[in-house]
């Protein structure tokens, strides 16, 4: 297994250690399980590089990042309803279309289609991963000035989540078209 498929497996890892530090009764859990996903944020970019750098992208490696991904921002997005920090609507939004358009890259990958990550997507990415550090911290240091920073970085990872899952299907529509030649 190579260095960047050992840097995913171990953001896997993280998973658990995060969700048990933040429902643990430890003082300042809240800003440690955002240190834990920060770290397990920051993996991704760390191995996607890694990979590519080294030429060292390997089926498993397409297989868990994304799976990954998908587990750590889902897994801090269920908490944080659990724990009252934002709606439930919101989640189902977010991890429908990840659903989706998980969905749509297995029918475009059974196609032998490769359909590379948007602007749009990374867009998302990003937001959602600052809206739920921001929510973990409690808009710290936000709240003290009074600026809901964490709602609004929320409100828009939930835009550009939408745009995202729309324009990527709409740009790719020839994949769901393929099969019906």
């Amino acid at each position: 297994m190579n260095l960047a498929n050992k840097i995913t497996i171990f953001r896997v890892l993280l998973i658990p250690l995060f969700m048990v530090v933040l429902f643990s009764n430890l003082n300042n859990s809240n800003y440690i399980a955002a240190l834990i996903f920060a770290i397990a944020a920051a993996t991704d970019g760390l191995d996607g590089y890694i990979a590519r750098s080294r030429n060292q992208i390997t089926t498993f490696g397409k297989f868990i990042d994304p799976l990954a991904d998908k587990l750590l921002v889902s897994t801090a997005l269920i908490s944080m309803v659990q724990l009252g920090q934002i709606p439930a609507w919101i989640v189902v939004i977010i991890i429908a279309r990840e659903f989706t358009i998980t969905g749509f890259r297995t029918i475009a990958a059974s196609e032998g289609i490769t359909i590379a990550a948007s602007s749009l997507g990374k867009i998302k990415t990003a937001t959602q991963l600052i809206a739920i550090i921001l929510l973990l911290v409690d808009n710290y240091p936000f709240k003290l000035i009074g600026i809901p920073l964490d709602k609004i970085i929320l409100y828009i990872a939930l835009f550009f989540t939408v745009i995202s899952g729309i324009d990527y299907i709409y740009k790719n529509k020839h994949v769901l078209e393929a099969g019906e030649k």
